[in-house]
C-alpha cells in the first residue's frame, strides 16, 4: 500500500515520541485521520503552543510558562530542603509522595561518553542557588543507574565542601513486595540502607 507523502511524513513525526515505533506511530496516524481529526487539531495547537511558551525556571531548571515555577514562587514551601532530580517527570513524582521542599532540575545526569559534563547540569546555577538560599540539606534523588550514582557522588562531594548535609532517597524494597521477587541488587540496597525499629 502506499500512502501520500504527508502521511508518511505524520507517521515519521510520531516516532520521536517514546516507545512509539513505525506500527504504533502508522496506527496513531491512521485513527487522528480516521475519526479523531478535532482531537488532533486540539493536539497541534497545543503542542505549537507548549513548544513556544514553556521555558525552564530560572531557579530550579523544571519547565515553567513563567520565570519562576510554582514551587520556587511558593512561600509556603521548606526552603531548608532541596532535592536534586534529574527531569522534571522527577519532580512531579516527588510532589506525588507529599514533598514540600525546593528542587534543582539537572536536566540529565554526567556522561562523560555522550559529552555530559558539570557544566551541562548547570551545577554552577546549583552553587547559585545554594548561595541565595538557606539550604540546611540536599536530598539526593538521582537514578540508580552508573551514571546516575557518579552524578550523586559528584554532587554530595561539591556540597559537602559547603558544610550541608546530604542525603540520598533509600532504596529498597516496594511496598507490598515478596522477597523472592525482588532482585539481588535492590535487596542488597534494602539491607545496606536498614534503620532500627522504633
Amino acid at each position: 500500500m502506499i500512502e501520500s507523502p504527508l502521511l508518511t511524513r505524520l507517521v515519521a513525526s510520531l516516532q520521536c515520541m517514546p516507545g512509539i515505533g513505525k506500527k504504533s506511530a502508522r496506527r496513531i496516524a491512521y485513527q487522528l485521520l480516521q475519526s479523531k481529526r478535532q482531537n488532533a487539531r486540539e493536539l497541534a495547537t497545543v503542542l505549537v503552543e507548549a513548544m513556544d511558551r514553556i521555558g525552564h525556571c530560572q531557579s530550579c531548571r523544571t519547565f515553567s510558562e513563567s520565570e519562576l515555577c510554582q514551587v520556587c514562587a511558593s512561600h509556603k514551601r521548606d526552603r531548608t530542603l532541596l532535592c536534586i532530580v534529574e527531569s522534571p517527570a522527577d519532580v512531579y513524582a516527588i510532589e506525588e509522595a507529599h514533598y514540600n521542599g525546593l528542587y534543582f532540575v539537572l536536566m540529565g545526569h554526567l556522561s562523560p561518553l555522550d559529552g555530559v559534563g558539570p557544566d551541562e547540569l548547570g551545577l554552577d546555577q546549583l552553587e547559585q542557588l545554594l548561595d541565595r538560599e538557606s539550604v540546611e540539606e540536599i536530598i539526593l534523588a538521582t537514578g540508580t543507574t552508573v551514571e546516575g550514582e557518579a552524578t550523586a557522588h559528584y554532587i554530595s562531594e561539591m556540597v559537602k565542601k559547603r558544610g550541608i548535609r546530604v542525603s540520598r532517597l533509600a532504596l529498597g524494597i516496594p511496598m507490598g513486595g515478596d522477597l523472592e521477587y525482588i532482585d539481588s541488587n535492590t535487596l542488597s540496597h534494602a539491607l545496606s540502607g536498614r534503620r532500627p525499629v522504633e
